[in-house]
């Protein structure tokens, strides 16, 4: 009972064209094809530019375009209370 039969494709095919009207679904469409796109594209890198159309990076553009990172303070590890010492609290 899923979405083979195709009087089920054609029953939700009727239905959204009551509920939104003829003139909207076209643009549903093309809005559902273009986030669809945009969405392949992210996940296989989103580059549109074949091997020969990319420029090539240079080192001043790679080091202009490394972020700035602060120093990290050095992790300092908690003093280990014996057993049999009293405590300072």
């Amino acid at each position: 009972m899923g979405l083979d039969n195709p009087i089920h494709i054609a029953f939700l095919l009727i239905l959204l064209l009551l509920v939104f009207g003829a003139k909207r679904l076209p643009e549903m469409g093309k809005s559902l094809g273009a986030g669809m796109r945009g969405f392949k594209d992210s996940l296989s890198g989103g580059d549109t530019l074949n091997a020969q159309q990319k420029p090539a990076a240079t080192a001043a553009s790679v080091a202009t375009a490394a972020p700035v990172l602060a120093p990290v303070a050095e992790l300092v590890p908690a003093p280990v209370e014996e057993p049999g010492t009293p405590s300072a609290a």
